[in-house]
C-alpha cells in the first residue's frame, strides 16, 4: 500500500523542456548542472551530447547537427549549464527574440489571372539586350500568359489580345504583335487538362458506385 501511495506521477513532476528526449535526459542535464568541478562537468556534457547524437543517427550528416545538439543541451539546462561549447552559445534572449515581420507584396496587378510572377518575368526580359535569347523569352512569356488566360477565362483567346496585355504590362517595351509571330494553339497549351464536365461525371460515377456498396445482389 505504501508503494502505491508513493507513486510519482508525471503531473506532479517538473515540466520537460524538450519532451522528445524524455525525463532521463533531463535528469542527466540536471545532474551536469549540479557538478562543481569544471573538468568533470565538461566531461559529462560531452557524454550527454554523444548519447543525444546516438538516438538520432539519421541526422548525423545534416549540416550543423552538432551545433543543434549543443543548443538543445543549453535549452534543457535553462541556460544554467556552464561548460565549454565548440560552438557559439545561443543565449536565452536570442532564442526568445521575435523574428522580423515578413514583407508581403502589396501590389495589385491589373490582370490578376496572369499572377504576380509574370511581371517579374517581363522585367527580366526587358533588362536583356535585343537578340535571339530575349526574343525566345518573350515568346515563352506570351505563351504562358495565353495559358493563364485560358485557365481562368474563355476557352479561346486571340493572340492579339495577349500581345496587347504584354505590351501594356511591359510599358511598351515588348511588342510581339509587330514581329508577326503566332503563339501556340489553345488546345496544345491546355493539353492534359481534364474538362470540368468529365470531372463532375467521374465524381458522380464514384458516388454511385459507393452508394451500391452493401446492397445484396440476386
Amino acid at each position: 500500500m505504501n508503494q502505491v501511495e508513493n507513486l510519482e506521477y508525471n503531473t506532479e513532476r517538473e515540466k520537460l523542456i524538450i519532451p522528445e528526449y524524455g525525463r532521463h535526459f533531463q535528469k542527466m542535464v540536471d545532474y551536469a548542472i549540479s557538478i562543481k568541478d569544471d573538468a568533470e562537468r565538461n566531461k559529462v556534457a560531452q557524454a550527454i551530447i554523444s548519447v543525444m547524437g546516438n538516438i538520432q543517427p539519421h541526422l548525423r550528416d545534416v549540416p550543423d547537427f552538432q551545433h543543434k545538439l549543443w543548443d538543445q543541451l543549453f535549452i534543457m539546462s535553462d541556460f544554467k549549464l556552464d561548460v565549454e561549447s565548440p560552438f557559439p552559445i545561443t543565449t536565452k534572449e536570442m532564442l526568445q527574440a521575435r523574428p522580423d515581420p515578413l514583407e508581403y507584396p502589396q501590389n495589385h496587378p491589373k490582370y490578376r489571372f496572369y499572377g504576380n510572377n509574370i511581371k517579374r518575368m517581363i522585367d527580366v526580359a526587358t533588362s536583356w539586350e535585343e537578340g535571339d535569347k530575349r526574343a525566345g523569352l518573350e515568346y515563352a512569356i506570351a505563351n504562358h500568359m495565353k495559358k493563364c488566360y485560358l485557365n481562368w477565362n474563355k476557352d479561346t483567346v486571340e493572340d492579339k489580345a495577349i500581345f496587347k496585355h504584354l505590351y501594356e504590362l511591359s510599358d511598351g517595351k515588348i511588342d510581339c504583335a509587330s514581329d508577326g509571330i503566332s503563339l501556340s494553339e489553345s488546345d496544345q497549351l491546355m493539353k492534359g487538362r481534364t474538362p470540368k464536365s468529365n470531372r463532375s461525371n467521374n465524381s458522380g460515377k464514384k458516388n454511385q458506385r459507393g452508394s451500391n456498396r452493401g446492397k445484396k445482389r440476386y
